[in-house]
């Protein structure tokens, strides 16, 4: 691999996982957004994969916890760690230059958040940071051509927050953000069998049941259900209980009517030739939650719109500014700032 020669980096920097996109390679890293500190002297001992092994394990002088909260930095000097430790892994060690990066940032971000964001990419090693929002970067990673003067919807799920926007000549027209995506569904997935079951589950176990039979619409599949092991409330003791799929489509119903109702306020805001587009070409969904079982069908049956799940949804945005940077004459109109 000749790392030493990567001038050019774009960043999928997510709450849950970060994917790391080198221009003719691809995505080289995709890894969880999870850094493990000591808690002793606030060093940071390890980043990714390695980090998140250790989430809900640790012994009481490490730390390991997501440095973003709801796409936004919560903890500066370890976003910081964590985003030099994805840029050396993707340039290697021995690089010549100080490369170029891109990096996403939600649609609702402030000045400040974004700020934040581009300082923490210069202090991490960039030689230039240009911020662009997810939703723009999910579109022209899905193949949408956003340039264009017609309207196109992207609704993308990721682990923090569902983004939901209108885009037309490279810009977004009209556009909201939620807090509510992959992490809140696992949350209300671990709620619901706290209060059903009286079981204790961690939060691996319950993105693990989303996965894995999860659905958006109530699937009466007698295949789909599923062993989980935790801890019972009662004895204090570890058990197993088996759910089925149904019971996890209740369990998340309202976290995705909340993402229904923000898809809808966009729709409301659209200007009526723009709908008329959306209406032909479809709303295209991206990110993780875009995989989750039949949420296509769900935001058809509620919205009337064809809905589209994009190729590759998971790596969208990662894509996205690999064409981005290859290209930034083209969307230079889509870059909100840069250093």
């Amino acid at each position: 691999m000749s790392s030493i020669w990567v001038r050019k980096i774009g960043i999928d920097l997510g709450t849950a996982n970060t994917l790391v996109f080198v221009p003719k390679e691809g995505v080289v890293v995709n890894e969880p957004s999870v850094v493990a500190v000591s808690v002793e002297d606030n060093t940071v001992l390890a980043v990714g994969n390695e980090a998140r092994d250790m989430i809900g394990r640790t012994p009481e002088t490490i730390v390991a916890y997501r440095p973003l909260r709801d796409g936004v930095i919560a903890d500066y000097r370890v976003t910081e760690a964590m985003l030099r430790y994805f840029i050396n892994k993707a340039s290697g060690r021995m690089r010549l230059f100080r490369p170029e990066v891109m990096v996403s940032v939600p649609a609702g971000v402030t000045s400040t958040e974004r700020r934040a964001v581009i300082e923490a990419t210069v202090q991490a090693g960039a030689k230039a940071a240009y911020v662009v929002k997810e939703p723009v970067l999910a579109a022209i990673g899905a193949g949408i051509p956003i340039n264009e003067p017609a309207g196109h919807m992207v609704v993308d799920i990721g682990g923090g927050t569902s983004d939901v926007a209108v885009i037309s000549l490279g810009g977004i027209v009209a556009s909201t953000s939620v807090k509510v995506a992959g992490n809140k569904l696992d949350q209300a997935i671990a709620d619901y069998i706290k209060r059903n079951y009286n079981l204790a589950i961690g939060d691996r176990t319950a993105e693990d049941i989303k996965i894995r039979i999860g659905s958006a619409i109530a699937m009466d599949d007698e295949r789909l259900v599923m062993e989980i092991k935790g801890r019972d409330l009662m004895s204090g003791l570890p058990k197993i209980i088996e759910i089925h799929s149904v019971e996890v489509t209740d369990a998340i119903a309202d976290e995705l009517d909340e993402i229904i109702r923000a898809i809808k306020s966009v729709l409301h805001e659209t200007p009526p030739e723009l709908a008329a587009d959306i209406m032909d070409k479809g709303i295209v969904m991206t990110g993780g939650g875009a995989l989750l079982r039949n949420i296509g069908t769900l935001v058809f049956q509620e919205t009337g719109v064809p809905v589209y799940i994009a190729e590759d949804a998971l790596l969208c945005v990662a894509k996205g500014t690999g064409i981005a940077l290859e290209h930034l004459d083209v969307y230079k109109r889509s870059i909100m700032s840069k250093r």
